[in-house]
């Protein structure tokens, strides 16, 4: 059991995690992958080769260790990651082999300051969190299994079909190759796809929004090409999507998943998004949709680079026109002389430049882009008087936000 002796102890390492945390992950990442190579088919190898992984490891890690007095009010993170691992089909026996790697690794990097005292705190404290992991995500197993069309672990669809969305985006529709049921996705989650990228000789997952409201038949995915070289792992897995599979290919798919969803109230909602980042808002803004009429004022805000690459563009437009309480201002970095609409800005998003702008600090505001794009809007938010409580945002890949 925990002591308050030991938590003591863990946060006297506090200082060294600030300090060293990225080399302590590193570190684990590398050891693990030695003793266990088939966990690369499970963890997204690009992640790794740019330290987007270790570096979130290493915030996590760091954040449990400032909170060891209190773990609980990191439930959220916990929920988060919950999330993540259950669409991965993570088991409790794979939390015994990151323990193992992470307190050898504690040892291996901190050396003399790993004394006996320390190693046992936080195996101790590592325990504790598996414990809280697997705990959480047994209730997240058991919820799947009780609800009807869901599903644990990976399932085969197929291509119903394959739509072109832009110059480089390209929707995918999914049906269930099995023909049964599919659950109602909660407006704003993600699924896991699994693929076998020849380049690495390995299977590797990623996680597409789920970009249309639920319906019950079919999930749509709506997925960008990435150009260029040097094209990381979560690109490569993209591009195969655009390059190798068609309509009535089936690939494999788990369930549902994010808590990065449309809260149920009437509150005002706008939605903020940076390029590919519409998509989990998209299926946000069609599931209001639904609904005869929209009943809470909406404001859709869309930043792209331009019309050409604007995917979407008429199926907001046709939601706009049909409830006079929704408006849009679409921003373009380049404007090419057709776009005739009062309502297309050039440049990032700027709220100054929007007529008849007002901050609503009851509204709730749901952001998604890239991370400098996401960034950029929390703090033009806060700093005009919206309360955290009432932002949501989505960062794509390993949290750093």
């Amino acid at each position: 059991m925990l002591t308050d002796k030991h938590k003591q102890v863990i946060l006297a390492t506090v200082p060294l995690l600030r300090e060293g945390g990225v080399a302590l992950t590193k570190h684990f990442y590398n050891r693990m992958f030695t003793y266990h190579p088939e966990l690369k088919n499970l963890f997204n190898m690009g992640n790794q080769n740019s330290g987007k992984q270790q570096t979130a490891l290493a915030m996590a890690v760091l954040a449990y260790a400032e909170n060891i007095a209190n773990p609980g009010v990191l439930m959220p993170v916990v929920d988060m990651i919950g999330h993540k691992h259950t669409s991965l089909n993570v088991q409790p026996k794979q939390y015994d082999i990151v323990g193992i790697h992470l307190l050898a690794s504690i040892k291996e990097v901190l050396q003399d300051a790993a004394t006996d005292e320390v190693l046992e705190a936080w195996t101790l404290a590592y325990n504790q969190l598996a414990d809280l992991m697997i705990g959480h995500e047994r209730k997240m197993y058991q919820n799947k299994k009780e609800e009807t069309g869901n599903w644990i672990g990976w399932r085969s669809f197929i291509v119903k079909s394959k739509v072109e969305e832009s110059s480089e985006i390209i929707s995918f529709y999914l049906i269930p190759k099995d023909g049964k049921e599919i659950p109602n996705h909660l407006p704003g989650q993600y699924l896991s796809i699994k693929v076998f990228l020849p380049e690495m000789n390995l299977e590797q997952i990623r996680q597409y929004s789920i970009s249309c409201a639920p319906n019950g038949e079919y999930f749509r995915i709506s997925v960008k090409r990435e150009k260029g070289v040097n094209i990381p792992v979560d690109g490569l897995i993209s591009n195969y999507l655009h390059d190798h599979i068609f309509e009535d290919s089936e690939i494999v798919l788990s369930a549902p998943a994010g808590n990065f969803v449309l809260q149920e109230n009437k509150n005002k909602k706008v939605f903020i998004s940076g390029g590919i980042g519409q998509t989990p808002l998209l299926s946000m803004l069609e599931t209001l949709n639904l609904n005869e009429k929209v009943l809470q004022d909406v404001v859709w805000i869309h930043a792209c680079r331009s019309k050409e690459v604007h995917a979407f563009a008429d199926k907001v437009k046709y939601i706009q026109d049909n409830h006079p309480n929704v408006r849009k201002y679409q921003f373009y970095d380049v404007i090419e002389e057709s776009v005739v609409d009062t309502n297309v800005l050039k440049g990032h998003v700027d709220f100054t430049k929007m007529e008849d702008w007002k901050f609503d600090k009851d509204a709730e505001y749901y952001v998604c882009g890239p991370r400098s794009f996401i960034e950029k809007m929390i703090k033009d938010l806060k700093t005009n008087q919206v309360n955290e409580e009432q932002i949501f945002f989505e960062e794509f890949g390993p949290k750093s936000l």
